[in-house]
C-alpha cells in the first residue's frame, strides 16, 4: 500500500493540481510536459494511480447520512446540516461535490496513454479500464446528486470547456457504456488492495443501476459478482468498520489511507466531547427506531417486549454495533450524554454542555470503536468502505422482489445479512407478500448500512404508494433526542439509561420536491453561464 500512496503523490504532481478556482477543474496545468513525461509503463502507471486519488470521496461517504433521516450534521459552515433540513442554497452547497478535477485527471490519461506502446496490451488495455470506471464512478455520483451535468472532454481553455449541462438521462446513458466497455478488460482480482479490478467496475454497474430502477440490470450485475467467487459475508459484522477488518473479503472496494502518509481526519470529528472530537456527524433517535426487536419483531409490534423507558434492550445486535448510546461501555468508561452533571461535575458530553457535544445524545461506533485503535485520531488510518459483499445480496434481494417477489432467494439473502449479525431469520408468514417484504427490504438496507452513506439515496429512489418519495415523509418535521439519566450502578448496558419519555427539540426538517437534487453551485454558474440551475434554488 506504500507503494501505492508514492505512486499517487508522483502522479498527482506530474498531472498538476488546479484549484478549485479553475472551471469545472477541466482544463490540463501539467507540471511536467506530455511529450517528457508519457514514454514508458512506468509513466503511465504513475499517472494511474494520481487518477485514483480522490476518486471515491471518504469525507462524503461518512457524511452523506447527514442528509437523511437517520444522520444529523451539526455545524452549518460544514454544509450537510443544510443538506439533512433542506435550507442548501447555490451559495452555500457542498462543493466538493460538483468539482470536475478527477474527470480531467481521466481524460488525461486517456488521451496520453494511447501513445506508450506495452509488451503486453492487456496490460495496457486494464489500466484505461481501471481509468475509464473511475471516470464513470465520477460522473453517476454528480449526475445522481444534481440531475445531468456536463459529460466534458479535454479543452485547451475555459471558454471552450462552458458547455451546458447533458440531461441526466443522457449521463446515465455515458455511465452505463463506459462500464460495460471496461469490466471486460478488467482483471478479475486486482494487483493489490486499492486497485479496481471486475468485482469493483461491477458494483458500480450495480448500484447505478439500482437507483435507476434497472432492476434487470442490477439483478443480473448482482449476480456477476457473486459468480465471481471472490467474496463473501464477514461472520465478524463491526469488525468490517476497524482497522483490523480492511483486509475482510467482505469488502469490495474502500478508500484506501495509510498512516504517516496519507491520512483521514474526519474521524477526529465524528467522536464526541469527551473523547475530544467535534460531534459533527451523528445518528438519530429515528435510526434507534427502525432496529427490530432481538425477537424479528418492530418496537410498534413488540407491545410490552418493547420498554420505551430502555429503548436500548433486547434490539438487533447491530445497534449495538453501530451506535453509542447512553448506558454503553466506551473507552473505559460508561458513556452518559443524559445526565448535564457527573458526580457534581459538568458533563463534557451533555447535549446542551458544548457545541461539540452530540445534539442528538448518540454517536457513531462504526469506524470509531474501538478508539485504541488510532494512536491519533484526527490522523487515521480508517479505510471508508464504498462497496461490500452485503450491498450484493440486498440490491439482488431488492431487484427480485421488484420483478418477481416474493420468492425464495429473497428471503435466502436476507437471512444470510440477518443471521451473520446475529438476529434472526425472516418470518416468511408475516413478509409474504411483495409489499411487505418490500418494507423490509428497506429497512433491512437502513440497518445494515446505517453511517455508511446510503440512506439519502434510498429515500429519494423509494417511492410511497401514492408515488412521493420516501424523503417527502421521513425529512418533513421536527428532530428531537431522548432526554433521561443513567444509572452507574445497573449492571446491563442496555438497560443503565432511563428515559423519560420528553423529547428535546434539535431542528425543523423540510424536504420539497425540488431538494430531489442539490443546487448547482454558483461558484460554477459563474465561470460558466450556460449552466442552468436546478428548479428550486
Amino acid at each position: 500500500m506504500k507503494r501505492l500512496f508514492l505512486y499517487m503523490l508522483t502522479g498527482m504532481s506530474l498531472m498538476g493540481v488546479t484549484s478549485c478556482s479553475d472551471f469545472l477543474d477541466t482544463v490540463p496545468h501539467d507540471a511536467l510536459s506530455p511529450s517528457t513525461t508519457w514514454k514508458t509503463e512506468d509513466d503511465a502507471q504513475k499517472f494511474l494511480v494520481g487518477c485514483y486519488d480522490g476518486w471515491a470521496d471518504p469525507t462524503q461517504l461518512v457524511y452523506l447520512d447527514c442528509g437523511s433521516d437517520i444522520g444529523y450534521n451539526n455545524f452549518e459552515w460544514e454544509e450537510w446540516k443544510t443538506i439533512g433540513n433542506g435550507s442548501m442554497s447555490a451559495a452555500a452547497s457542498v462543493y466538493d461535490m460538483y468539482k470536475f478535477d478527477i474527470i480531467r485527471r481521466c481524460n488525461t490519461f486517456l488521451e496520453n496513454i494511447e501513445n506508450i506502446e506495452f509488451e503486453d496490451d492487456a496490460k495496457k488495455n486494464d489500466m484505461i479500464a481501471q481509468v475509464r470506471t473511475i471516470r464513470a464512478y465520477q460522473y453517476f455520483d454528480k449526475n445522481w446528486w444534481y440531475g445531468g451535468i456536463p459529460i466534458i472532454s479535454n479543452y485547451e481553455t475555459a471558454e471552450e470547456a462552458q458547455v451546458p449541462r447533458n440531461t441526466e438521462e443522457e449521463v446515465k446513458k455515458f455511465v452505463y457504456d463506459e462500464l460495460d466497455a471496461a469490466i471486460p478488460l478488467l482483471k478479475d482480482a486486482p494487483s493489490s488492495r486499492g486497485y479496481i479490478a471486475k468485482g469493483t467496475a461491477l458494483a458500480i454497474k450495480m448500484r447505478s443501476a439500482l437507483y435507476y430502477g434497472d432492476y434487470d440490470r442490477a439483478k443480473a450485475t448482482a449476480q456477476a459478482i457473486m459468480d465471481l467467487g471472490q467474496y463473501e459475508l464477514d461472520s465478524n459484522y463491526s469488525n468490517l468498520f476497524t482497522v483490523a477488518g480492511q483486509g475482510s473479503k467482505e469488502i469490495i472496494a474502500s478508500v484506501q489511507r495509510i498512516e504517516n502518509l496519507k491520512t483521514f481526519g474526519v474521524i477526529g470529528q465524528m467522536y464526541n466531547n469527551a473523547d475530544a472530537g467535534w460531534s459533527s456527524i451523528v445518528p438519530t433517535q429515528k435510526l434507534i427506531d427502525m432496529y427490530e426487536m432481538d425477537n424479528g419483531l418492530t418496537k410498534e409490534e413488540a407491545g410490552t417486549y418493547y420498554d420505551p423507558v430502555h429503548p436500548f434492550a433486547h434490539r438487533d445486535p447491530r445497534m449495538a454495533m453501530t451506535v453509542i448510546f447512553p448506558g454503553q461501555d466506551w473507552n473505559g468508561r460508561i458513556f452518559n450524554t443524559l445526565d448535564k452533571q457527573i458526580n457534581g461535575e459538568d458533563n463534557k458530553d451533555f447535549p446542551g454542555g458544548a457545541d461539540n457535544a452530540s445534539k442528538t445524545a448518540l454517536t457513531w461506533y462504526k469506524y470509531l470503536g474501538p478508539k485504541s485503535q488510532y494512536s491519533d485520531m484526527w490522523n487515521t488510518n480508517a479505510c471508508p468502505i464504498i462497496f461490500r459483499y452485503a450491498e450484493v445480496l440486498l440490491t439482488y434481494a431488492e431487484a427480485e422482489n421488484e420483478l418477481n417477489g416474493p420468492s425464495a432467494i429473497v428471503y435466502d439473502l436476507l437471512d444470510q445479512v440477518r443471521l451473520r449479525a446475529g438476529h434472526k431469520a425472516v418470518d416468511r408468514s408475516k413478509y409474504g407478500t411483495q409489499a411487505t417484504l418490500r418494507e423490509l427490504i428497506r429497512r433491512e438496507r437502513t440497518i445494515e448500512f446505517a453511517g455508511e452513506g446510503l440512506r439519502r439515496a434510498d429515500i429519494l429512489r423509494w417511492k410511497d404508494e401514492s408515488g412521493k418519495m420516501i424523503a417527502e415523509k421521513v425529512l418533513n418535521g421536527k428532530l428531537t433526542r431522548i432526554v433521561g439519566t443513567v444509572d452507574y450502578n445497573g449492571t446491563d448496558p442496555y438497560t443503565r439509561a432511563t428515559i423519560t419519555g420528553t423529547d428535546e427539540f434539535i431542528e425543523n426538517r423540510s424536504f420539497k420536491v425540488t431538494n430531489r437534487y442539490l443546487p448547482i453551485p454558483q461558484k460554477a454558474r459563474d465561470a460558466n453561464p450556460n449552466l442552468e440551475q436546478n428548479d428550486g434554488y
